[in-house]
């Protein structure tokens, strides 16, 4: 079926109706936010416009763009946010694609925590995806001295250019886990993979199809990675605090695993959900 032409022109409302019966049909969750988002961004315009302004119409090329937009979304499922090619974090606005995961509120947590240090401490957000902590904690606390490492190089990639679009200045680490990571640092903060293999067929389609693989998962119990990660912590006794992002149910195992490791005061912060999300412990 041949698309309209550019000349062609549809009343917003009518543009969203559609829209949303698409999404609604393919299964998304929450079809209207998606699709005012999506012609938010096509029109250029803030959301909140799309309520208040009758008269604006879809036309031309913005047509065009805002139905390839919807059939990403419905046929293929893909999440809003890579099809805008942004996400909201904090304070900041980061560009996002599937070099690494969307940033999720319950990693906010993380932020929350790393706000609260000292003054000029030292803090490495290790797997840092598109940035999203490392910049947040730079933004909100410029003395802090800031490392992001993550082992996709496409990864760090994306969180270099969001940093430099930012004008914010934290220093990028190619690395698995600590290895080969030579300075010190007080703090480190990290959203591993944790997501068990078992979990894998009762994710949602715009994850499973669409977000890095290697980011989310992590072995049968979802603690392959977060378990030498702890263990190579053991060794690192400059660092004075951690903070890592977990599963559902994950937390209790976590805490015994970073007690054995030399870690005290040891607490859990929950998420919006009520779940215990991010495990910290102190030496």
């Amino acid at each position: 079926m041949s698309g309209p032409s550019l000349d062609s022109a549809t009343p917003l409302r009518d543009a969203l109706a559609g829209a949303i019966s698409a999404i609604t049909a393919a299964g998304c969750e929450t079809p209207r936010l998606d699709a005012e988002v999506l012609l938010a961004d096509v029109l250029g315009v803030a959301r909140g416009r799309l309520l208040t302004d009758g008269d604006l119409v879809v036309q031309g090329r913005a047509l065009r763009a805002f139905q390839s937009a919807v059939r990403r979304r419905a046929q293929l499922r893909e999440p809003v946010a890579y099809i805008t090619g942004r996400r909201s974090f904090r304070h900041l606005e980061l560009d996002v694609d599937p070099r690494a995961l969307i940033p999720r509120p319950e990693s906010e947590l993380l932020v929350e925590f790393g706000i609260s240090l000292p003054a000029g401490a030292g803090v490495l957000d290790l797997g840092t995806g598109s940035g999203a902590v490392a910049l947040a904690l730079k933004d909100e606390r410029p003395d802090l001295h800031v490392g992001g490492s993550d082992v996709s190089a496409a990864a760090l990639q994306l969180a270099r250019e969001n940093g430099r679009r930012l004008g914010l200045n934290v220093r990028w680490l190619h690395a698995d886990l600590l290895e080969g990571i030579g300075e010190q640092f007080d703090a480190v903060l990290a959203n591993p993979p944790y997501v068990a293999e078992s979990e894998r067929a009762g994710l949602a389609p715009e994850i499973l199809r669409h977000e890095p693989g290697v980011a989310l998962f992590a072995g049968p119990d979802g603690l392959a990675v977060i378990r030498p990660l702890i263990a190579a912590l053991t060794e690192r006794r400059g660092v004075g605090v951690v903070a890592l992002e977990v599963g559902a149910g994950q937390a209790g195992t976590v805490a015994r695993l970073m007690e054995r490791a030399g870690f005290g005061s040891l607490r859990c912060e929950r998420d919006l959900a009520g779940v215990e999300r991010v495990v910290v412990g102190e030496r």
